[in-house]
């Protein structure tokens, strides 16, 4: 992974950390862009999102098209904090792993699986695999301001 540019006043795993959108870019058929937003997981130098594979059209996207770009923004208007890390790079779908699918949604959701939505208390494996994004490149960039909104 090349870190072509990095001025977050934080470390990028602690940036990547925060339970934030993910905003996953990939083409469609005749060459479309599409952008989804995602929850996400940033473990092992790669983003891991949920692919729902029924009834999206993401996990196929990816699988036609394995070029994406992935980009996570921390935004705050009244705080004037704008960090933004883009990310491009080649994702595939993956089987199923429960444990890190756990990992991922405990991020959102909480530790308590009892209080899960009911949609995420349990994923059926044969409909739920794990997009895997592995970054090429990285610009991470802050861009805060001072505010203007009280």
């Amino acid at each position: 992974m090349d870190v072509i540019e990095n001025s977050l006043s934080v470390a990028l795993d602690a940036f990547l950390d925060r339970p934030l959108f993910c905003f996953v870019g990939t083409v469609a058929e005749g060459g479309d862009p599409r952008v989804s937003p995602l929850w996400y997981l940033w473990e092992d130098g790669r983003v891991w999102v949920l692919a729902d594979t029924v009834g999206k059209s993401y996990p196929e996207r990816v699988a036609r098209t394995p070029e994406t770009a992935v980009a996570v923004v921390d935004f705050d208007v009244r705080a004037g904090r704008v960090e933004h890390v883009g990310m491009r790079g080649r994702a595939a779908v993956v089987d199923h792993d429960a444990d890190r699918a756990a990992r991922l949604l405990e991020r959102y959701l909480g530790p308590d699986r009892d209080a899960w939505d009911a949609r995420f208390a349990e994923l059926d494996p044969e409909r739920w695999g794990l997009l895997r994004f592995t970054p090429e490149t990285v610009v991470a960039r802050d861009q805060s301001f001072s505010p203007s909104l009280g």
